[in-house]
Parts: C-alpha cells; structure tokens; sequence
C-alpha cells in the first residue's frame, strides 16, 4: 500500500474532480441515445403499421386463397364438380403431375413416346405403370358418374348444347316472347323425324311445280335462266354458280369505317378437286366421279324419274359440274396471285361476265335494299367468274334447240342439296354414302347438331340474344377486363428488339378495346317479336319452316349489309374489328363459364382459354418483334428436360418454331388467367370452391383440366399442359406447397440436346 500523501490527495482531487465532468457527457450521451430509441421506435411502429395494413390487403391473396373455401352447391356447380372428381392432384401426386398425360382422353403411351423419344426404357416402364393406375382410377369414377363425362366438351359442342338447353327448356307462359317460341317451334318440327318420313318426295315435287318444273320430267315451261337463278338465290339462299356473302374488307381495318360489301367467291362443289401445282390448274377427282353420277341417278329415282333419262341427265350433270371446277382454286393460290378482295363495280361484273343479270340476281338476294349498277362488289376469283360466263354462254348456245336444259337441270339439283335437311332419310343417307365414297371420314353428325345448326342460321339474333341474358350476363364483362389488363401488363412487361416496334405494338394493344359482341344488346322482347313477325310455322310441316328458315337467312344477310353488324352465331373465339376486339358471347357457356360458378373455376377455364385465344390473335406481332417467347420457352424446356432425364446424360434438344410459340403461349395465358382471377379475388375475397379443393387449387386444376380437354392447340406441346404447372409454382408462392419430386433430379441441364428434333 502506498502511504505517499501527495499521491493520495492527487487521487482524491481527481476523484473528487470526475463527478463534476461525467454529468455534462452523460446527459449529451443519453439525448443521443434517447433520439436513436425514440426515432427506432417511431420506425418500428410505422413498419409494423405499414406491415399491418399490408397483411390485411394482402391476406385474402396470400391466405384464405391456399385454404379449403366453402362448397358451391347450385346445380351448374354440382354438375362440374363430376369433371373435378377425377383430377390429377398435383400436390398429393407432385411426381406423376410433372409426366400426368391428361388422362383417357390425352395422349397414349406411344404419343408420349413420340414427343420425348429420349426417355430411357426404365423410365417409360414406370411412367406406363402410373399411367395405367391413373386410367383404372378415372374410369372407375367415370363409371359413377350418372351419365355426365369426366372430360370437357370441346367448346363448339358445348355452345351447341346451351343453344339445345335453350331450345328445349319448358315454356314460361306469358314471359316468353312469341319470338322464342317461334324457335322452340322450328327446333321441335326439325327433331321429328318421322314427320318427313312420311310425306317423302312430295313436298320437293310440289316446290318443283311451283318453280315451272325442270327438263327431267314432263311439264318444264323453260323459264328464264337469269329469272330462276334470282329466285333460288333470294328465296332459297342457294347459289349454283358462284357463292354470295357479306363481308368486310380487310384492307379497311385501319380506317374507321364499318362499310360491309357484297362478296363473290367460286361456289362449293360437292365433288373432291384435284389441283396441280405444276400446271396450275384443277379438275375433278376422276377416282369419284362415278360416284357422283350414281348418286345422281339415285335422286333422280328417289323424284320419280324415268330410268330411261337418268343416263343422258346426269351425264350433261357430271359434264358441267367438272367443266365449271377447272377454273376453282385454292385458297393459298388465290392468296399469292391477289385473286382476293379484288373491287369490282356491279357494272363492271357485267362486263367481265355477261351471261349473269348481276343487277337483277343482287337486287333480288338484298331486297328491299337499294342496289345500283355503280355499287361495288369484292370478287375472291375472277378468272373462275369469267370462265363460268362463258360455259354459261357456250352451253346455252349447244342445248337451246335440244331442250335438254342442263344449266336448269344444274340449278334445280342445287336447290335440291340445300333442302336435303328438310327432306326424307332416303336423301340424307344417299348423299352421305356419296361423301363416304369420297373420302368423307368424319362421323354422322346427331340429328339435335343438325337442328341447333339450322335453328341458328334462322334465329340467330334471337339466340345470342338469349345467350347473353341467361349466361353472359353477371361477371362476363369482369372476366374480360381482367384478363385484359392483365394481358397488357404481361405484354408491356417484355423486352422489345426495339422501341420503334415495342412503341408500335404496345399503342396497338393499348388502343384495342375488348367488348363482348352481340348486336342485340338493346333488343326488347319487343322488338325480336317484331323482327320475326313474319315467320308463321307449321307443326306438322317441317318442309315449309325450312323454307322460312332460308328467308330468314336471306333477310340477316341484307341487314348485314345494311347496318354492318353481324351476330355471333356459333363463333367461339374472340376476332379483331378495327379498334375492337370481339369476345363471343358463345365463349360463356357451361362448363367453362357460370355466372354461379367459383371463380376460381371460370379464371381458370375460360379465362386461360381467353387469354390463349387473345395471345393467338396477337402472337404474330409479339413473337417477332420480342426476345421473351423464345428465351421463356426454352427456359422452360430446359427445366422440363431437367426433370425427365437422368442427370448425368447430355444431349442437344432443339424446338420447332411452332413448338416455340406454344409453349410460351401456354405458360403466359395461365400466367395471365392466375393475373387475372388475383384481381377478382381481391375486390371480392369471399368466394366458394368445388370438391373441397382451396381456391388455388381449384384454378390449377381448372386450367390443366380444360387445357387437356379442349384445347385445340395442345398437338402444338412437346409436353403435356399440366407440367406448367410445375413451372408456374417453382417460379412463385403461389402454390400451396412446393411441387417436389424427388424421384427426379430438377436441375437444369448444362445445355440443351441435340440429337432430337421434335416431329
């Protein structure tokens, strides 16, 4: 211890001398401190205010979407629910899901190996073992499922079959308009079978007299040539020599007119046509042509007429049907010889092929429209027209002085293959063996096809009308505008070659405008009436409300031409109109859309199969001016690759073009439709589900579900729809739970393979 006192009273002064220096620097230290906590806090509690609120928005997406949602149990729901029973459930089944090949309905064994011929021996074995545990299990459901399918409909049918439902559902009293009943009326007497069983060829006979008979029987007054061609193609809606339509020109789109033309296309000839590339030329399929003429002599038969006849008739027939065909070509060669869209005044037609009265013929297929010589007309195949003039001409000069007629023979059986529909079975079925002599492999299409068919073709304002009111009305235009907007915001956000084209591209997309099309928006129940007021039908005689529906058909065209608006009818994919894009009303139909249904399932049904058709209609000028669908699809390629191929082997792979475009096409749409159905969800979180899925699963299910089933572009995939959605979770948190496989390696190969080039 150091007892020195200088060093003691130099330690007490200093400690006596601390005190007096540390409350100055420790209350600067705690201000400092006190700012650093206060300012920390003030952030903490802003953070958690911002996190807070950021959680209540975002909770509804991030949350109650991944869980089980309350059941939808209206009829149309309970319905779909049977197509969901027996979907692939990609995250009980992440393994069989990367390689599921759409079940029954999809691709075969050997498809599989087709698109991916590279998979080893061990690997196909067990892809086969699954896939035949897969079917077992969808047929065993489908076995149960009181009649209704596991699959899809194709869209065309599934129009077809509301349209029928329409038609078919009970009357409503006084709620009905006289207009709808007209229509279930129609629709009715065509689903009668036995009715034109039973008067057979007496109502076409009876029709022939009216007409001043024809040069096969006895009592043909030798009417006018040009007199009974505008009568059948004004009254009858047939066109013997040359075909008559109502049309835009494409050449208009940029303007903003809405002016429709009258169209002249070479007609349909009901004999196959060879065309020969070399000589440019056609001529008749001479492998068929004794079938023509048997079946030709077999209507003759079924009309009562001499055999005795039937030789020299049908010869003249056959002769001039396969004169005519010589000048008839294709279409991709009237398209690079600009046979198209070519402007015509009507009195220049006259000119060019004088043995038609164009004026009178016109005037009586557009009555009560004005027609004048100055109009103009848009010819698809003039050289056809001109040498239909002269044979026309030439074969009038040879056969005058005989009295054979053949031009009027011509015309009359013309007239006769457009009643067929309305005549007796012996018709149908001779015309159809014809077309399965020629080649014709398609099935008989159902009676209930056929009427739907023609029921539409005469009341088919009335019927998209109907569509729209019982289907398209609550959350129709919803849908559009989502997946719109979430189309643009897709498109804006690829990277563009250039900004002169991306500038371009992008004020195109922005100016477009979708709408759902239907003329008859405004249409009062009053005024349908009044637009089919003329239309007195006959329950017992279908024959003459065939003949209505023809008028009918006559009468849409004038108004075409008219007012420049056109009805759906049975479209089922959306079409370009100057500044607007056209979305068919008969896009929302069961089981793709329900005003009832979750709407997880109709984004993901028919908001995927609207944004397949949008980017479709658009792909030309986005596939060639961005880097995007190359590099996505092959990215994704790569990953499928990845997970279908043993890690250590290393081949090349490349795609085809269209192969390319596709699989970007696929991906984005799904893209997005879960866009899109995000939107909808957040306005309105509450939403139900089917089969006790979550609302995400439901979407994914719904989207491989129709992509399997209908999509007509899925031939285009070098692999099975349902593996983007693999990629689709591997590449977002969207998903439930991850998509893992561990049965397969998922990393991405060092490069792609070349020893295979697909189809």
């Amino acid at each position: 211890m150091d007892n020195n006192p200088a060093v003691h009273q130099e330690m007490v002064t200093t400690s006596e001398e601390q005190p007096q220096q540390n409350p100055v620097g420790c209350n600067k230290y705690h201000r400092l401190l006190l700012v650093v906590f206060s300012f920390s806090l003030f952030a903490a509690v802003l953070g958690l205010g911002v996190y807070s609120h950021l959680q209540k928005t975002a909770e509804p997406w991030m949350s109650q979407w991944k869980s089980v949602a309350p059941p939808c149990l209206s009829p149309a729901c309970i319905r779909a629910s049977e197509h969901f029973s027996a979907a692939m459930d990609p995250f009980s089944h992440p393994c069989d899901y990367f390689l599921f090949a759409c079940g029954t309905g999809g691709s075969s064994t050997s498809d599989r190996r087709h698109r991916v011929k590279e998979i080893s021996d061990e690997d196909n074995e067990e892809l086969d073992k699954k896939r035949e545990v897969r079917m077992r299990r969808e047929t065993d459901v489908q076995g149960n499922s009181d009649g209704w399918p596991v699959k899809f409909p194709d869209r065309k049918t599934a129009l077809l079959k509301t349209i029928k439902e329409i038609l078919e559902a009970p009357e409503e009293g006084v709620s009905m308009s006289a207009a709808e009943q007209k229509a279930k009326k129609y629709f009715k007497t065509c689903m009668d079978a036995e009715s034109p069983e039973k008067v057979g060829s007496k109502p076409f006979l009876t029709l022939l007299k009216q007409l001043g008979g024809w040069p096969v029987s006895n009592g043909w007054n030798q009417t006018d040539f040009n007199t009974t061609l505008a009568l059948l193609m004004s009254q009858y809606s047939t066109f013997p020599f040359f075909n008559v339509y109502v049309g835009s020109d494409p050449g208009e789109e940029q303007r903003a007119s809405d002016q429709h033309y009258i169209q002249i296309d070479e007609p349909h000839f009901q004999f196959p046509i060879d065309w020969n590339s070399k000589t440019q030329k056609s001529k008749a399929n001479t492998r068929y042509l004794r079938s023509f003429y048997m079946s030709c002599g077999q209507y003759l038969e079924l009309l009562g007429v001499p055999s005795s006849v039937t030789t020299q008739h049908c010869g003249l027939y056959v002769s001039l049907a396969t004169t005519l065909a010589l000048a008839s070509a294709p279409l991709h060669y009237r398209l690079s010889q600009k046979l198209l869209y070519n402007r015509f005044t009507i009195q220049e037609l006259q000119t060019l092929a004088p043995a038609i009265d164009w004026l009178a013929c016109l005037k009586a297929t557009f009555q009560p429209l004005p027609i004048s010589q100055s109009d103009l007309v848009l010819v698809h195949n003039l050289p056809y027209i001109i040498h239909m003039s002269q044979t026309i001409s030439k074969w009038q000069v040879q056969h005058e002085m005989m009295g054979t007629g053949p031009l009027h023979t011509y015309m009359i059986f013309s007239l006769l293959h457009t009643l067929i529909p309305a005549l007796d079975s012996r018709f149908f079925q001779t015309m159809r063996n014809f077309s399965i002599a020629s080649g014709d492999t398609q099935e008989e299409m159902p009676r209930w096809v056929r009427c739907v068919q023609q029921t539409e073709r005469g009341f088919d304002t009335l019927l998209s009308h109907a569509i729209r009111e019982r289907h398209a009305q609550k959350g129709a235009e919803e849908l559009i505008h989502d997946v719109y907007s979430s189309l643009e915001k897709k498109l804006t956000d690829l990277i563009w070659r250039d900004d002169r084209s991306s500038a371009f591209i992008l004020n195109k997309i922005k100016s477009l405008n979708p709408r759902l099309s239907t003329k008859t928006n405004n249409l009062s129940h009053a005024e349908l009436n009044h637009l089919y007021a003329e239309v007195v039908l006959n329950e017992e005689d279908f024959f003459s409300n065939y003949l209505q529906m023809l008028v009918l058909d006559q009468k849409s065209r004038s108004r075409l031409l008219s007012h420049g608006t056109q009805t759906d009818g049975l479209s089922i994919t959306p079409s370009i109109s100057r500044n607007d894009i056209i979305i068919p009303v008969g896009m929302f139909v069961s089981p793709f859309f329900h005003s009832s249904y979750p709407r997880a399932l109709n984004y993901g049904t028919l908001g995927s199969l609207m944004a397949k058709d949008l980017l479709h209609l658009l792909l030309p000028d986005i596939h060639t001016q961005a880097n995007n669908p190359e590099s996505e699809s092959m990215s994704i390629w790569s990953h499928y690759l990845s997970v279908t191929k043993d890690p250590g082997r290393v081949d090349t792979f490349s795609l085809s073009c269209s192969e390319q475009q596709e699989i970007w096409v696929q991906y984005s749409a799904v893209q997005v439709a879960l866009d899109a159905y995000k939107k909808s969800f957040t306005r309105y979180p509450e939403d139900s589900s089917l089969s006790g899925l979550s609302y995400m699963h439901l979407f994914l299910s719904s989207f491989t579900k129709v992509t399997c089933d209908t999509d007509s572009y899925r031939e285009f995939m070098p692999f099975e729809p349902s593996f983007l959605v693999t990629v689709l979770c591997s590449n977002s948190h969207f998903c439930p739970k991850p998509l893992t496989c561990v049965n397969k390696s998922q990393s991405y190969p060092r490069e792609m393979h070349q020893s295979r080039t697909l189809h």
